[in-house]
């Protein structure tokens, strides 16, 4: 299907079919959300559907989540007009930084960072990451953010998939995503219908 054609019908989500299979196997994840990227149109109302929640809140900066949260938190720290910061894999910061363990969607074990000289009391952040699968580097930025003082006013993100550390962020904090409720178990079910368009069957 073309990456780049806009319906005239765009419903909350309309995006998501864009989204393509992973065709490489195990090692990789179940789907590249980043397909959206390249339609202006997507993710445009993307951003709009993500800050919806969010629009009477007062939000100083947006941080991202290295590394497909850079795409999205840039794009809406940019709509909002507010500054940006990189939450980054450990080792890739040239000065000093506070660092959290965590486990990906993968199960490998890790270590994020983010500088010290911006995060500080009363300062309130929207966390942006892609995708939340088990939700373990979502939790870590979020501990991040809090240990220098600064308040998490919500998390954005495409989807949050309803795994335990997925619920774990519902449950704590105000969130914001763009998948319709009618797709929210193809989401868990990590299978979505419109795969079919790239020739794609269910495994």
């Amino acid at each position: 299907m073309d990456a780049l054609a806009v319906p005239q019908d765009r419903g909350k989500g309309w995006y998501v079919s864009l989204m393509a299979p992973n065709t490489k196997g195990p090692k990789f994840a179940w789907l590249d959300p980043s397909r959206l990227y390249c339609n202006s149109q997507a993710l445009s109302d993307c951003v709009q559907d993500l800050l919806k929640p969010f629009q009477d809140d007062v939000i100083d900066i947006v941080a991202g989540i290295d590394a497909m949260g850079f795409i999205l938190g840039s794009a809406v720290a940019t709509t909002l007009g507010k500054g940006f910061l990189a939450i980054r894999k450990a080792g890739h910061l040239c000065i000093e930084t506070q660092t959290q363990d965590y486990s990906d969607y993968s199960g490998r074990e890790k270590l994020m960072e983010v500088r010290l000289d911006v995060l500080r009391p009363g300062l309130r952040v929207l966390i942006v990451d892609q995708w939340i699968e088990t939700g373990g580097t979502m939790k870590a930025a979020i501990q991040l953010v809090e240990k220098q003082g600064a308040t998490v006013m919500g998390v954005a993100a495409v989807a949050i998939e309803n795994s335990e550390g997925g619920r774990w962020v519902k449950q704590n904090y105000k969130f914001s995503h763009c998948i319709p409720e009618e797709l929210q178990a193809q989401i868990d079910s990590q299978y979505l219908e419109s795969f079919t368009l790239f020739g794609h069957e269910k495994q």
